[in-house]
């Protein structure tokens, strides 16, 4: 009666747990893609928005603000914006007449005043108006924020300029390129590698020798990124900069080394385990038949472990895609498209990483945006891969 009881309550409480965790992981994903496709279905704010800065009263459209410290809101269609407030003996007064059909924010606004006034574009959507005084500090301003339009989709994906902060331009393609060019390339050098790796753990080494090296690569695959990322900073920076007599050797090429190295050790663990699990059977099926040991183990043992062997090749490709620090430490960051290996890139993940903690607004939406691209950059990498894996399913 226990033991039941014991069931029944573990039963209940694993269904709970993973239930939760499937919601937990559902509300993650809509979070995040709620975010990334904000900047493309509205704009930033629903109107022209003013902040005033050392102006105590002050009078917009008729209304008075005292120690106004937050937005003032204008009306939606409001076509003119008056500002008063007083300064020294008289009173300052701005009136400012909106063109809303117009859509270059520069020209979206026409001023008239009534005495000295210094009119600045500190950004793009934002005026600055200040009042000079004798010493800067003391200086009276107002800053109209002008509301940013939905952004284009074309333009987020196939732009080649990414200046968030004063053009506020998100053109993700070089990164996207970046991204792309590093993992392939780490794929390429470090896949052959980790599956001759794993057929001669599994195949042609002693047992005991082959246990040891394989305690020795699961060590490795636990080793945080940063540390990867600071090897390849003290190590391979410096020789590719040497070797190919560089400036800088924070590059593509830097970047890839880095990356199949981190690929390794999941690769080849995965594909070893799958290797050491084909029947002793087909082997034995194999070398029966006049077959050498290497022919058994490259075109008997490795076709039957295929299934295995892709998905740690999956897991390294995700790894490589999704890989911030040790990029962010060795590949120079810099957000152009390149056409050759010995330039800087900067990935997808590492402008989330380093522009997160700073941006605010669109900037921020902007980099869920880059989230949800990766994500859909993984999935499709995925999608390919597992429909190649059927197709040689189908055609063996």
């Amino acid at each position: 009666m226990n033991r039941k009881f014991i069931d029944v309550f573990f039963k209940h409480l694993f269904s709970i747990v993973a239930l939760f965790s499937v919601l937990a992981l559902g509300a993650i994903l809509l979070f995040v893609f709620t975010q990334g496709t904000m900047p493309f279905l509205r704009s930033t704010a629903p109107s022209i928005r003013l902040v005033a800065q050392r102006i105590d009263d002050l009078t917009v459209n008729g209304k008075q603000y005292f120690n106004h410290s937050t937005f003032i809101d204008i009306e939606k269609n409001a076509s003119l914006i008056s500002i008063r407030f007083p300064s020294g003996d008289g009173e300052e007064i701005l009136d400012i007449a909106i063109n809303s059909k117009e859509k270059d924010p520069l020209k979206q606004l026409t001023f008239t005043y009534n005495s000295e006034v210094k009119i600045t574009y500190p950004e793009s959507y934002v005026y600055t108006i200040s009042w000079p005084t004798a010493i800067a500090a003391l200086e009276k301003r107002i800053h109209i924020i002008l509301p940013e339009p939905p952004y284009s989709t074309g333009k987020f994906l196939t732009g080649l300029h990414w200046s968030p902060n004063r053009d506020k331009v998100f053109g993700i393609f070089p990164m996207i390129a970046g991204t792309l060019l590093a993992s392939f390339g780490a794929i390429l050098l470090g896949v052959p590698i980790a599956l001759l790796c794993a057929l001669f753990m599994s195949e042609f080494m002693p047992p005991k020798f082959a246990s040891i090296m394989r305690s020795g690569v699961e060590l490795l695959a636990g080793i945080p990124s940063v540390v990867y990322g600071f090897f390849g900073l003290m190590v391979i920076v410096p020789a590719v900069r040497t070797t190919f007599n560089i400036p800088s050797g924070n590059t593509l090429l830097s970047a890839i080394i880095v990356l199949s190295l981190m690929i390794l050790p999941t690769v080849i663990t995965i594909a070893e385990t799958s290797l050491r699990a084909v029947p002793l059977s087909v082997r034995e099926a194999s070398l029966s038949v006049g077959a050498s040991k290497m022919q058994t183990a490259w075109r008997v043992v490795l076709p039957h472990a295929n299934s295995g062997v892709i998905a740690g090749i999956i897991l390294g490709i995700s790894r490589a895609v999704g890989e911030t620090m040790a990029v962010i430490l060795v590949a120079g960051n810099s957000p152009q498209l390149v056409f050759s290996p010995l330039e800087s890139i900067r990935t997808l993940t590492a402008t989330i990483a380093m522009e997160m903690g700073y941006a605010s607004g669109r900037h921020s939406e902007m980099l869920f945006s880059i989230g949800v691209t990766l994500f859909t950059i993984i999935l499709i990498l995925n999608s390919l891969i597992l429909w190649f894996r059927r197709r040689m399913e189908i055609e063996s």
